[in-house]
């Protein structure tokens, strides 16, 4: 492939990604202002250039007078392109989601980033009744949700016809309070966190998020890697989980961070380690300490479990705090 074809290539799979962020149909003028993020400098007519070929070859389809929508073929194609440009996705994604999570938890408002799951919405309400437990014994990040019905919103998604949308909160905004408060987080991994008699004993299986373009948490879900189930039932399971670690002069900040997080209703911290010293058998760096944030799908799989299958969308889109409820008042 020579670099001019390269380049196009580069453009055109720029602008699906566009087009399937926004999930409603876009025109030339947005794609060519939000190109920039991409870092590719495209004028508005030369965006309508590349969008009438890409209707030519199926991946879009005109909505409107100018607005475009991604086909199935469009959709299959942005999975599978250039797969080099998605190494290291995951890790670009709790980057952005922590930048862009601006909760303030002494006013209790802001944005905080969720994991969205869509339900066949007459399996809607079973799903609820096997996700209860795991909400109950805490094994998520917040008992706080928001749910949505087919055509609405939740953040960045809406709801596809025949679904409900269910968005539970992401371990993700941990990172975006520690950043705002001046720490510095390494997110590691996402795996299998074993737990004996209620308590977590180790990590069974991990995914880098430096080496992956996909979320470790939809791998384990759809592999059914988990017992969540069981964990919250009897206390012996296998459930989602995330390592991190910050700097350890920076523990005191974290712990009061975290404790503020907590009296919100945002909770997801498991465990946080000595300096320099392994948790559940995980190495940790030098003068470093190691965190196990639990992982926010973990109801969400305990039905996925019991076979009622959701279209998971972890890591991928902030609502505000204020549009949360509790997940016992649903």
């Amino acid at each position: 492939m020579g670099f001019e074809t390269l380049d196009v290539e580069r453009k055109v799979l720029s602008i699906l990604r566009i087009v399937s962020d926004c999930r409603e149909p876009v025109g030339a003028r947005v794609i060519a202002h939000r190109m920039k993020d991409y870092g590719v400098e495209l004028g508005e007519r030369a965006v309508r250039y590349h969008l009438k070929l890409m209707d030519e070859r199926g991946l879009t389809r005109l909505v409107g007078r100018e607005g475009r929508l991604l086909t199935e073929q469009g959709e299959e194609e942005l999975r599978s392109a250039l797969v080099k440009d998605k190494v290291g996705l995951a890790i670009s994604k709790i980057e952005l989601l922590a930048f862009c999570t601006d909760f303030d938890y002494e006013k209790r408002c802001g944005s905080i980033p969720v994991n969205i799951s869509f339900f066949p919405k007459e399996k809607f309400e079973k799903a609820l009744q096997v996700m209860k437990p795991a909400f109950k014994e805490g094994l998520c990040v917040s008992e706080l949700v928001a749910v949505a019905s087919e055509g609405e919103r939740l953040g960045e998604f809406i709801v596809p016809e025949g679904r409900r949308g269910l968005a539970t909160v992401c371990s993700v905004v941990i990172n975006g309070a520690l950043l705002k408060g001046g720490v510095p987080m390494d997110s590691r991994f996402g795996g299998i966190l074993q737990i004996r008699n209620r308590k977590p004993f180790r990590f069974v299986e991990l995914i880098h998020y430096a080496g992956s373009s996909l979320d470790p948490s939809e791998v384990f879900i759809r592999a059914k890697m988990t017992s969540v189930k069981e964990a919250a039932r009897r206390g012996n399971g296998k459930i989602l989980a995330n390592f991190r670690e910050i700097p350890a002069l920076c523990r005191g900040i974290a712990e009061e961070v975290v404790a503020k997080l907590r009296e919100a209703g945002l909770g997801g911290l498991l465990v946080m380690g000595n300096t320099s010293e392994p948790v559940c058998e995980t190495p940790v760096e030098l003068n470093r300490i190691g965190m196990i944030l639990l992982g926010g799908m973990n109801p969400v799989a305990a039905a996925e479990e019991a076979g009622i299958e959701a279209e998971n969308h972890a890591m991928s889109t902030i609502v505000e705090y204020q549009d949360l409820t509790k997940f016992e008042e649903l």
